[in-house]
C-alpha cells in the first residue's frame, strides 16, 4: 500500500508541475502576442491618420516625398495596393 500511495503522490506532483509550467508559458505567449497586436494596430492607425491628412500644396519636392512615404508604407504592408493607388491619385491630382 505505501508503494501505491507514493506512486499516486509522485504522479500528482508531476501533473501539478506540468500544469503550472504550461500555464506560465501560455500567459507569457499571450502577453507577447497582445504586444505584437498592439504594435500592429498602432502602425495601422498612424498610416490611416497620415492617409487622411490633407495634402500639402503642390510642390515638386513635397510630391516626391509623399510618394516615397506612400511607397514605404505599401512595402511595409501597412497599405494595400488599392489604398496606395488611391492616395497616389490624390497626390498627383
Amino acid at each position: 500500500m505505501p508503494g501505491l500511495l507514493r506512486g499516486i503522490a509522485r504522479t500528482a506532483v508531476i501533473a501539478g508541475t506540468a500544469s503550472s509550467v504550461a500555464g506560465r508559458v501560455q500567459r507569457r505567449q499571450a502577453r507577447r502576442f497582445a504586444d505584437r497586436d498592439a504594435e500592429t494596430a498602432a502602425e495601422r492607425e498612424r498610416a490611416y491618420e497620415a492617409q487622411m491628412a490633407p495634402p500639402p500644396p503642390a510642390g515638386g519636392a513635397d510630391v516626391i516625398t509623399q510618394l516615397k512615404q506612400l511607397g514605404e508604407l505599401r512595402d511595409q504592408g501597412v497599405l494595400t495596393d488599392e489604398e496606395f493607388a488611391a492616395q497616389k491619385a490624390k497626390i498627383l491630382g
